[in-house]
């Protein structure tokens, strides 16, 4: 059974990264790509998708959350980027043999551990 969460009054598929990775992977291999998906080549790709992705940001100053003041464009502009970071990402742990989501769960639990939550009167 699929997981649909409530985004912006509209439903959407909660996907995980096992299924953005699988997907990724298709789509390479009937490509024929995988032959050019190192971590090297996929790690550069990623940072030239951040940089992209910081453009957006660049002349904007402080943007509040939720992002009231951008038009329908941008913000599909920056989803955009958002998702070539994202998926450069999954592709390069995929490559590099190693469990995305658990690393990160791992990392969240490290920085607890690391900064622990502060009694205000400490």
């Amino acid at each position: 059974m699929e997981n649909y969460l409530e985004c912006g009054g509209k439903k959407v598929k909660d996907v995980s990264l096992q299924e953005l990775r699988d997907r990724l992977a298709e789509f390479a291999r009937v490509r024929g790509w995988d032959q050019y998906h190192s971590p090297r080549n996929l790690l550069l790709a990623l940072v030239g998708e951040v940089g992209e992705l910081s453009e957006i940001f660049q002349w904007k100053g402080e943007v509040e959350k939720g992002l009231p003041n951008w038009s329908h464009d941008d913000k599909e502009h920056l989803e955009e980027e958002l998702s070539d970071v994202l998926l450069y990402l999954v592709q390069l742990a995929h490559v590099c043999g190693l469990d995305l989501g658990q690393a990160a769960l791992t990392k969240i639990l490290k920085n607890a551990q690391k900064y622990p939550v502060r009694n205000p009167t400490d």
